[in-house]
């Protein structure tokens, strides 16, 4: 057991030399980067092309998207506006720094105001692996349930804002948003929480607004 979370630090340790050059690979170009991450379904796509219909007029963007397969949800921030690049993990359940700096070798980072990560959907995983992104944003959903921050208090513990989607289905699915909120409140206190509807619209100002403020304070071109 000993040799094994020794192996395991090695790897984290590892990877977060990496995730350190990448950050100043973003810096150097005045990227400002936020890693994305999810459950399967919970709306990091839709978030992703409702973000770019509101803002892709004033900022170049980039999105790099991981997956265990396909180039599906590259293809769709790409017809959003994105400039985008897939990252197919192969049966990886994360993306980490080594998977992001081969990626950041495609992309002319000079070009681009801010780069959106959007992570491999799975909620215990990526939390554990640091890429180099500025800040970390986790997509809840009304489907999941309202026990997903008791149940996955990692990656609720280590994000910078948390985007509640899918609140249109809160009259017709079971969800305690109170509960929820006090779980959420446990493990990360004062954490900024938008709840939106990519399908109504609903939220989603007050999301883009938060976005404007953190591209802006990190660097103007």
């Amino acid at each position: 057991m000993t040799q094994r979370v020794q192996v395991i630090e090695n790897i984290l340790s590892a990877n977060d030399q990496v995730a350190l050059e990448n950050r100043r690979l973003l810096e150097a170009a005045n990227v400002y980067a936020l890693n994305f991450m999810a459950s399967p379904g919970a709306g990091k796509t839709s978030l992703i092309e409702q973000t770019l219909k509101r803002i892709s007029s004033e900022l170049h963007i980039a999105v790099v998207d991981g997956d265990i397969a396909t180039s599906i949800d590259a293809d769709r921030a790409a017809a959003a506006g994105a400039l985008a690049i897939q990252i197919n993990t192969g049966g990886e359940c994360h993306l980490d720094a080594i998977m992001l700096k081969s990626a950041l070798s495609e992309l002319d980072l000079q070009g681009i105001d801010l780069l959106i990560v959007e992570n491999v959907g799975n909620l215990v995983c990526p939390a554990s692996f640091q890429l180099g992104t500025h800040q970390s944003v986790l997509i809840a959903s009304i489907p999941e349930g309202d026990d997903k921050p008791y149940k996955y208090p990692g990656m609720y513990r280590g994000v910078d804002a948390l985007v509640i989607n899918k609140t249109d289905l809160l009259p017709y699915i079971t969800f305690d948003m109170d509960y929820f909120r006090r779980g959420v409140e446990m493990l990360n206190p004062g954490l900024v929480t938008f709840p939106i509807s990519c399908k109504t619209g609903e939220g989603l100002d007050s999301w883009i607004a938060w976005l404007r403020i953190q591209v802006s304070s990190h660097s103007i071109k």
